[in-house]
């Protein structure tokens, strides 16, 4: 069998293998996101739990969430270039045995410690399952039947965000917090080989890993996300969050500019010269900013503000999360006829309707007939959009290049959540809010407010969108035209089955990115409400 360097190397090819199992793999990547999204918000209704039983701090407690999404959101465009270079089914397998390893290793925690660190691993192997599962569906599917598929793939992804809390709560009281993590390891084993033998094999079109741009980019991705998560819990002007963020910065500054230099970038910059690419990711960085800072402040409204046990209130926050289930899957099969840029743009309108609804009529012990209208409003935006931005930014690459926009696009729509989380937590956040019921609900309005906003500047973006996407035959050139030729290369499905692929071979100097939508983003968690 042929070495992966070899599946890479230019020249003549063996015939192309049939075509990727469709259904296998849109069941296959949809189940590894459902599993990795779960995960990012299953453990925060088991807080008080973890508290008792491993005699942990609220510091503690908060780490317990936020070692997940730091490693998560810090590893993502490494995850994709894995995949670019080794194998995306390879990678995806790889991914989904790690993270149930970990599950397992949090499982078996008799310490606070133990469970942060497994927790983290979780979060590593997550940011290599989450974007490679657009990819795979990407590659399977061509442009005319995609927009069902990733509408299902959104939906899909809007349920185990809205799962989460409600499943946690639910496995917490009936079983013990263990079986939270238990959970995910027979799903995991069952996933593994199933993907080795149904998926099909393939890689990116460069033949190098870019060491240099993955230590770059993790390092700057944490201390950045770093700065945020914790910039209303240790202060805004501390030394840590300002020298966190600075450094986040510089370093993603030096990644910019060794990605201009390399002749074999990680995320070659020419991609944000493609229209769609770019104004697709800057509506995904906008939604999120508004959807994850405002479902940050919604989960403590509705047990602060309205007294709902934690279980109850993930029931309660039901018709805003879990619309994506319906709704995205029917609005990614009508933007095949459409396109996008009405769902992105109407989506988002929608979003800043519902959020600025709640705002107007927020009050303490209100009724859930009104406040579930509203929160319908915003899901149904939000699904509006799930599906649409995936599809917008999949659709504006060449298809070798599918690897390396997923994980650029995921990356994107991370640093928009932390950026939501940390934007409408300092304009909640003021002495006293924690309080009384009244308290918190004059602090929680004027934040919300904020959070519609940042979707209304996420309209802007959508507008600018093209209507339909259109992959380019060439990117714009950001590297030397030294470099030479590159190879992208689709393998036949099963165990054992020949390296077979289908290859294409890029102009010199060619440059290319990444993107991806999904549903998890770094929630800093507040547990002395």
């Amino acid at each position: 069998m042929p070495s992966a360097d070899t599946l890479h190397a230019s020249g003549p090819r063996a015939p192309a293998a049939g075509p990727p199992r469709r259904t296998w793999t849109l069941i296959l990547a949809s189940l590894g996101l459902f599993m990795v999204a779960l995960d990012t918000l299953v453990v925060t209704t088991a807080l008080p739990v973890l508290r008792v039983d491993l005699g942990a701090k609220l510091t503690d407690l908060e780490w317990t969430v936020n070692a997940y999404n730091l490693s998560f959101a810090c590893l993502l465009l490494t995850g994709a270039a894995l995949g670019d270079r080794f194998g995306r089914r390879r990678m995806f397998v790889i991914g989904l045995l790690g993270f149930s390893v970990a599950s397992a290793a949090a499982a078996l925690s008799s310490s606070v410690g133990v469970l942060v660190a497994a927790r983290a691993v979780q979060g590593g192997f997550a940011a290599i399952v989450m974007p490679l599962t657009l990819t795979l569906i990407s590659q399977a599917f061509p442009a005319e039947k995609r927009g069902m598929a990733i509408g299902l793939w959104g939906g899909i992804a809007g349920l185990a965000v809205a799962a989460g809390p409600v499943v946690g709560g639910a496995i917490t009281n009936g079983l013990a917090w263990q079986w939270i993590f238990w959970l995910n390891v027979p799903i995991g084993l069952v996933l593994a080989p199933l993907a080795l033998r149904r998926l099909s094999e393939s890689f990116g079109p460069r033949p190098r890993l870019d060491l240099v741009g993955l230590a770059l980019a993790g390092t700057g991705f944490l201390g950045l996300t770093w700065g945020l998560v914790r910039g209303n819990i240790a202060g805004w002007a501390s030394a840590e969050v300002i020298l966190s963020v600075l450094a986040g910065l510089a370093l993603v500054v030096c990644f910019l500019a060794w990605q201009r230099r390399t002749r074999y970038p990680m995320l070659p910059l020419g991609l944000f010269r493609l229209r769609g690419f770019s104004t697709a990711n800057g509506v995904s960085f906008f939604m999120y900013a508004s959807l994850f800072g405002a479902l940050f402040l919604m989960s403590q409204f509705l047990q602060i503000g309205l007294g709902n046990s934690p279980l109850r209130a993930g029931l309660w926050i039901l018709p805003w999360t879990a619309t994506p289930m319906v709704v995205a899957p029917i609005a990614g099969a009508l933007s095949e006829r459409w396109g996008n840029r009405p769902f992105m743009a109407a989506g988002l309108a929608l979003q800043a309707i519902g959020l600025g609804w709640v705002a107007a009529i927020a009050e303490p012990g209100m009724g859930y007939a009104q406040l579930s209208v509203a929160l319908t409003v915003a899901g149904v935006g939000t699904s509006m959009c799930f599906p649409t931005v995936a599809n917008a930014v999949m659709g504006s690459v060449p298809p070798q290049e599918a690897g390396v926009a997923s994980g650029a696009n995921s990356a994107i729509r991370e640093l928009g959540g932390v950026f939501g989380v940390a934007v409408l937590a300092a304009v909640f956040t003021g002495p006293g809010v924690y309080g009384s019921s009244q308290a918190f609900v004059d602090a929680f309005k004027p934040a919300l407010w904020v959070g519609a906003a940042l979707a209304v500047f996420g309209i802007v973006s959508a507008l600018l969108a093209p209507r339909h996407a259109s992959a380019p035959a060439e990117l714009p050139t950001d590297v030397p035209s030294t470099a030479p030729a590159e190879v992208s290369t689709v393998v036949g499905a099963g165990v054992g089955a020949d390296m077979r692929g289908d290859v294409r071979a890029n102009a010199p100097g060619r440059a290319a990115a990444a993107p991806a939508a999904a549903a998890h983003t770094p929630q800093p968690v507040r547990t002395d409400g």
